[in-house]
């Protein structure tokens, strides 16, 4: 016979907050709800985890059915089950959130009514579904901690958030960090951090052409812990490959 708890069991759903840069300032991607409750309301892309479902995988799949957007490199944010959340019953919802670098165009689908990136000026005026101006502020707050004020030293925190692209002037870098944090920061102190403690390095003959004049390009450092993955070394040779090695070095 299959155990069975006596207790009542609340629902289990994801949400989750995608953040980008838009016109300078940081936006996230929102759904406008088709149904109720809150049907018009802004809200976080997200529904119920599937029996039988990770939550990584129930937020990775939410945020692909109702707004296009592929983004599997999601971190856990928090736990959000406060009674009277959710107008439908008890529901505990399990939050993720990702910065996209080079996001793509969201397009609504499934249960919402619309997808956009919305900046963050904007939800802060508008009326927002069950708790997720919450979820939004802890959200917000959590990227601001992991960039560190003024301080480039605290990048490697960032773990899987992607801020900008493989390759990067210092200048798109600085404006990523002034629009997340919501104010200047300090040009020569911000490059001479990055540089002095190693975190990036320059492309070689790599430079961003525009109007302006060539800038040059940039990239993480292993050192930073944002770098990617330096490929395998390839394995020791053996004493028979050595030997082999040898024989055909003495034939030429």
């Amino acid at each position: 016979m299959p155990y069975t708890y006596e207790y009542p069991r609340p629902a289990v759903t994801v949400d989750v907050v995608i953040f980008t840069i838009r016109a300078g300032e940081l936006a996230l991607l929102m759904i406008r709800r088709g149904g109720a409750p809150f049907k018009g309301h802004w809200a976080l892309p997200g529904g119920f985890v599937e029996e039988n479902e990770s939550l990584e995988r129930a937020a990775a799949r939410e945020l692909q059915e109702e707004t296009g957007i592929v983004q599997t490199s999601l971190v856990q944010l928090g736990a959000f089950g406060d009674p009277g959340r959710d107008p439908r019953g008890h529901t505990v919802s399990v939050a993720f959130y990702a910065f996209i670098a080079a996001p793509a165009r969201p397009v609504a689908a499934d249960d919402a009514a619309d997808a956009q990136w919305v900046s963050l000026s904007t939800i802060a005026r508008a009326r927002v579904a069950f708790d997720h101006a919450r979820i939004i502020a802890l959200a917000v707050q959590r990227l601001r901690d992991q960039i560190g004020a003024e301080s480039p030293g605290a990048i490697p925190s960032l773990g899987r958030i992607d801020l900008v692209p493989p390759r990067f002037t210092l200048s798109e870098l600085q404006h990523v960090h002034e629009a997340v944090l919501g104010r200047q920061i300090d040009k020569r102190n911000f490059r001479a951090r990055l540089v002095t403690q190693g975190l990036v390095e320059p492309v070689a003959s790599a430079q961003r052409t525009g109007r302006h004049r060539p800038a040059q390009l940039y990239r993480w450092t292993q050192k930073s812990g944002l770098a990617p993955a330096l490929p395998p070394a390839p394995p020791a040779p053996t004493r028979e490959r050595a030997r082999a090695s040898r024989k055909r070095a003495k034939k030429r």
